[in-house]
């Protein structure tokens, strides 16, 4: 079985240094989360959006249908994120990847039931905050990144190998503008140990998002996301009558009263459960024009994996260099 062997893939006890996103209501069923953790990567269940007895169902499914390690995602500004955490801390996920608030909330409590801890960061700071509080790794966000990139915009490129540099020993992951292998040789070389693809598994068969939010992934071409909610909670989306509507009231400096109002009238899950992609928030990444078709998951790791062997024979081989005197 192909291994690609890194400090992330052997943190976690996975073959591949491919993780799936958590994404809201594309992987809060077990469906895509087994599929990319049975191909060798790691899959992840997003509790964000989930009522707990709707998660609670889908955490047994993942333990009964893998042996391997998966991970859950837990935004910790959701609602109800105490009573989440309690639940989690009942099923003791492999791994948890948490994000949207300090790892001293949670990180004692979960080492002490064996779970493996990564935090989301989006800047230097942050990931010195969390590698100081002991999370045992991170997830490095770029500006490239869809649902919600760092207000600073900073590209994936320069912020991984800022946080490397920062956290040195730390094992990283790179998430932002990764749609295949290419990309993920990419991460490798800049010094993470694995890329998160979130845009990517947007488009496959098992993500549940509506068949008309996969056709806009598939649509939009590398320039047609729009970053919007500038102050009221920044987000990436594919460009529509929504992202059209809130860039005018930005450019005019709209009262942010007014701002909230039209930002709140449109929702993710109207986009992603009902199809509403003219008027919903079709949150998705620029790696969005890299896709060319919607795959079984399984499908879209080995495809990945393949593009990684293709990108690594077009780097030029090491040539030894003799030193002689003038």
């Amino acid at each position: 079985m192909t291994s690609i062997p890194t400090p992330v893939t052997g943190l976690l006890g996975v073959r591949l240094p491919v993780i799936q996103a958590g994404m809201s209501w594309a992987s809060s069923s077990s469906a895509l989360p087994l599929a990319v953790t049975r191909a060798g990567g790691l899959g992840v269940v997003a509790a964000g959006p989930m009522r707990l007895d709707d998660l609670a169902r889908v955490l047994d499914e993942m333990a009964a249908g893998t042996d391997d390690p998966w991970g859950v995602n837990m935004p910790l500004y959701r609602a109800g994120a105490d009573d989440v955490i309690d639940l989690l801390l009942e099923r003791r996920p492999p791994v948890l990847i948490a994000s949207q608030g300090g790892p001293r909330r949670y990180l004692e409590r979960f080492h002490d039931v064996g779970t493996v801890c990564l935090h989301v960061v989006a800047g230097v700071e942050h990931a010195r905050k969390a590698a100081d509080a002991g999370v045992d790794g991170l997830v490095v966000v770029g500006g490239e990144a869809g649902g919600h990139p760092p207000p600073a915009m900073v590209a994936t490129q320069v912020l991984v190998r800022a946080v490397v540099s920062a956290v040195e020993g730390l094992p990283v992951v790179a998430s932002g503008g990764v749609a295949d292998g290419a990309g993920l040789a990419a991460m490798l070389a800049l010094g993470a140990g694995a890329a998160q693809f979130g845009t990517r598994f947007l488009a496959t068969e098992e993500a549940t998002v509506h068949p008309e939010y996969k056709e806009a992934v598939l649509a939009a071409g590398v320039e047609d996301t729009r970053t919007v909610g500038h102050g009221l909670g920044l987000i990436r989306a594919v460009e529509n009558d929504f992202t059209v509507r809130m860039q005018r009231l930005e450019e005019s400096a709209a009262e942010l009263g007014v701002r909230r109002k039209e930002f709140q009238s449109a929702s993710l899950k109207d986009a992603a459960l009902h199809g509403r992609v003219r008027e919903g928030k079709v949150e998705a990444g620029q790696s969005a024009g890299l896709i060319d078709a919607v795959l079984p998951a399984t499908a879209v790791v080995e495809r990945i994996v393949a593009e990684y062997r293709t990108a690594l024979t077009r780097l030029p081989l090491p040539v030894a260099t003799e030193v002689r005197p003038w």
